[in-house]
């Protein structure tokens, strides 16, 4: 069965995951989702992910969430750009998440950036997701 939007599918189960306290939780493997969990595991929103390959089946990635006191690290997590309504932003018009507290993920021309990182190098891009 083939997948309309796989960051929606990846938002999804982390979102499930921590709902239910669950440490870990595994997701279909490819590379845009391993991009964009590097990105959370860099800012500080997951522990790590790591790729785990059964024998005969399909790939995929385990993503280890991160607890703080018992509470999950990420409170919130938003599909911003959907294959049927694409949502670009030019450098100067890149959101701020929660007042900066969180990151947007955007698609550029240099990879995958968080708004920070756009910001400091002046580009913009397609806003695929925020995370806070």
């Amino acid at each position: 069965m083939s997948m309309t939007d796989p960051i929606a599918d990846l938002l999804t189960r982390i979102r499930n995951a921590a709902m239910r306290r669950r440490p870990s939780t595994d997701i279909p493997a490819s590379r845009l989702k391993a991009e964009i969990l590097k990105l959370m595991q860099r800012e500080g929103f997951i522990s790590g992910f790591e790729r785990q390959q059964p024998e005969g089946g399909h790939p995929s990635l385990r993503v280890d969430l991160k607890y703080v006191d018992g509470r999950c690290v990420i409170e919130g997590l938003k599909r911003v750009s959907s294959p049927g309504l694409r949502q670009y932003v030019a450098k100067d018009e890149i959101p701020w998440v929660q007042g900066g507290y969180g990151i947007a993920v955007l698609s550029t021309s240099r990879g995958l950036l968080t708004d920070k990182e756009a910001r400091r190098q002046g580009i913009g891009g397609e806003v695929l997701c925020t995370v806070w």
